[in-house]
């Protein structure tokens, strides 16, 4: 019998608005048995710092290159791990000895696939040095390594997902963080995927530069707007909606200068007609019109967001919630499982997700003791 891991995944995500925890016992492939999650909110402080630091790593040639305020965002990250990692075994009474593996993502500060470059910050090592439990960490620099985009990284997470839940096939699986992504699912092959363009990002921003808020919180400012068609068929314009998959992008890839002359709920309507319209607009590269599509991630929450893709997509939408998942934990059981097919040497990517040419294994590993 194949061994069960015991394992935490971590998540920061692109939206830079906290630390996702999931547990998850798994031997990598088939069995998923779930456990407690849990979301750590980064202080004003955190972001700041954080933002400092995307608009910093523009200007990187390595990825192992680490200016400030590089430097100093990377100890916060892996502080705020060990923070939260601990707080997270606290409070659901779980033992350190009795977790096998961390599954650690890294806070995203660059993606630039088309120059073969990733950042992730997150010391892997120093993380299982104070934690007291191994861990895996650094999964796209493999793919990348080997030709591939190096994202996404959760669709074989999502294929485990469909096959043990028994959805309807094919099934689309949705996850909008700070970017968007999609994996196509369908019995007895690979999952098909790509980044499908900003996610919340973008709203995120403009939320940022016009009110200071962070976010449009459960989308009720875009709720009050509305889309104005010629700024969004600007936005449409962009030549990433023309590519093919596999591919995938960076959190800055897209501008929002189309809606800068508007009303703030107009432009965040625009905004979040424009995730919505990106996302349905790969359906045509699918090889059959998904049954149903199943939305992940923070904007699950976003009810214009979930608004906009109701009324656009040509098959049900529907939260993940509504088959007895955690939206807001997938992507951190996702990085718990792909934490165990690392240390397994089981693929991560494949040509359909990542185009990368084989199957390809990835990850490394650092060991508590």
């Amino acid at each position: 019998m194949p061994k069960i891991f015991r394992a935490i995944g971590a998540m920061t995500g692109t939206s830079m608005d906290g630390v996702d925890l999931a547990y998850l016992e798994t031997d990598g492939r088939n069995t998923l048995k779930f456990g407690p999650s849990a979301s750590y909110p980064f202080s004003e402080g955190d972001r700041d710092l954080l933002r400092k630091a995307v608009a910093s790593a523009k200007f990187l040639g390595r990825r192992d290159e680490r200016p400030e305020p590089l430097i100093e965002a990377e100890a916060l990250i892996t502080r705020r791990h060990v923070e939260t990692i601990g707080d997270f075994l606290r409070q659901y009474d779980i033992a350190a000895s009795a977790v096998d593996l961390i599954g650690f993502h890294g806070q995203t500060v660059l993606h630039r696939p088309e120059h073969g470059l990733t950042v992730q910050l997150g010391d892997g090592a120093g993380l299982a040095r104070q934690i007291g439990i191994d861990v895996a960490y650094d999964m796209r620099a493999a793919d990348m390594a080997a030709g591939g985009q190096g994202a996404p990284l959760v669709p074989v997470y999502h294929r485990a997902l469909a096959e043990a839940s028994g959805v309807a096939m094919p099934v689309l699986f949705v996850n909008i963080g700070g970017v968007a992504n999609m994996t196509y699912v369908e019995a007895e092959n690979d999952p098909v995927a790509c980044d499908t363009g900003p996610g919340n990002a973008l709203i995120d921003d403009l939320m940022l530069a016009r009110t200071g808020r962070a976010m449009d919180a459960d989308g009720a400012c875009a709720l009050s707007g509305a889309v104005d068609e010629m700024a969004l068929a600007a936005l449409m314009a962009h030549a990433y909606f023309a590519q093919k998959p596999p591919k995938s992008l960076d959190r800055n890839t897209f501008s929002a200068a189309p809606v800068a002359g508007l009303s703030l709920p107009d432009a965040a309507a625009t905004l979040t007609a424009f995730t919505a319209a990106g996302i349905l607009a790969h359906l045509r590269f699918l090889p059959k019109t998904p049954e149903m599509i199943v939305v992940c991630g923070g904007g699950a929450r976003n009810a214009a967001l979930m608004r906009a893709l109701e009324q656009r997509a040509p098959c049900p939408v529907r939260p993940a919630e509504d088959f007895g998942w955690d939206s807001q934990a997938i992507e951190a059981q996702a990085f718990a499982y792909l934490g165990v097919r690392s240390v397994k040497g089981l693929p991560l990517t494949f040509p359909t997700t990542t185009g990368v040419n084989e199957p390809m294994p990835g990850g490394a590993l650092a060991w508590a003791g």
